[in-house]
């Protein structure tokens, strides 16, 4: 899989531009500030339907244009797939596939699936749980279509059931509670064991390539925490049951609920230490690449094609040894790389350089 033409018409700092792109490495060059994110983030929105930057879409157009037009040609096996997006300052975003209309985002998701690293990305490893269930969730939206829903719904029936023990009504609660929890702990369920499979999945891959990174001189263990017990949808359910009813005065007090499939987290270990609380810096930066470079492994295994890679400003982060690495395993795949300058890829790909919203040189 691999996209081979965006066209961009007032988004963000380009008026009208058209690119056309190489099945391999394509290296977006230029000083900062002149829209070499911006083609990135163009082709991510087409994935997933958001923007790894903003969760407000009309930061996306231009200034002084009412509506922004994104479009990308894509090339699978099974044949071309044109996605179009349009977002409006008055309307709602509409995204089309096909010159099909897409009535939701989850019928988006699927057409083009991409991994995503930049920078930021190294919070993987120090941010909060919340960027790691992020992390689970994008891949496994994209991976499956079913998930998306139930995370969706999932997500409903939590804020429904925080703002019933938010009112005044206690005794309405009581009564309430019981159907809430059912149906909390049903998709929970879903969403634990399909993220548990997802987690072993990665660390599968990941320990094999951070041990290339490494040297072999450390093992990387990744897996799910779950305060939810068993391996079956409906083991895990009746266990998320149980710790409900069990906090449901303590959900109370706090008005919110305090246990489920929103308060789990990934476990990464390096030899036996909890590389998120006592790994160095450099640890955690091998950990981080070893999880992200997983990820086209089990899109791959899964989907058996390859997504694109688009890595946003990262080489600048890396030694060269990692850099190097990373070059090496994206070789074999569609990769859009954004950097400063080109030289540190050393001339491979195709060189497009960007300045203040237009592309001026290709080669």
């Amino acid at each position: 899989m691999y996209i081979n033409k965006l066209e961009l018409n007032n988004f963000r700092n380009y008026s009208q531009e058209e690119v056309y792109l190489a099945n391999g490495l394509n290296i977006i060059s230029g000083k900062n500030a002149q829209g070499k994110t911006n083609l990135v983030e163009a082709i991510y929105l087409l994935s997933t339907g958001g923007s790894p930057r903003t969760a407000n879409d009309k930061e996306l157009i231009k200034i002084g244009a009412e509506r922004a037009r994104i479009f990308g040609n894509v090339m699978w096996e099974s044949g071309d797939r044109q996605i179009e997006m349009i977002l409006s300052r008055k309307e709602k975003k509409r995204a089309t596939v096909n010159g099909m209309n897409i009535a939701k985002i989850g019928e988006l998701l699927g057409n083009m699936n991409t991994v995503y690293f930049s920078p930021d990305e190294m919070g993987l490893i120090k941010d909060s749980p919340d960027y790691r269930r992020r992390f689970m969730d994008i891949d496994l939206c994209q991976l499956s279509r079913s998930y998306f829903y139930t995370l969706h719904k999932y997500n409903k029936i939590l804020k429904q059931r925080n703002a019933l023990l938010k009112g005044d009504k206690k005794n309405s609660a009581k009564e309430l509670i019981g159907i809430y929890n059912q149906q909390l702990a049903g998709e929970g369920a879903k969403l634990i064991k399909q993220r548990k499979s997802f987690c072993q999945n990665i660390s599968l891959y990941a320990s094999e390539i951070h041990g290339s990174l490494s040297g072999m001189v450390e093992e990387l263990v990744i897996s799910y925490q779950t305060s939810a017990e068993g391996d079956s949808e409906s083991d895990i359910a009746s266990s998320l049951i149980q710790q409900l009813e069990r906090n449901f005065e303590r959900d109370l007090r706090l008005g919110y609920t305090s246990v489920g499939a929103q308060r789990d987290d990934i476990k990464i270990m390096l030899s036996g230490i909890d590389v998120r609380t006592y790994g160095s810096q450099g640890q955690q930066r091998t950990a981080t690449l070893s999880m992200k470079l997983a990820e086209i492994e089990v899109f791959n295994n899964i989907n058996r094609e390859k997504p694109i890679l688009l890595l946003d400003d990262v080489l600048s982060e890396l030694d060269e040894n990692r850099r190097s690495q990373l070059i090496k395993r994206a070789e074999n795949l569609q990769t859009i790389i954004t950097c400063t300058n080109a030289e540190v890829i050393k001339n491979k790909g195709l060189s497009i350089v960007v300045d203040n919203g237009k592309i001026v040189n290709k080669k």
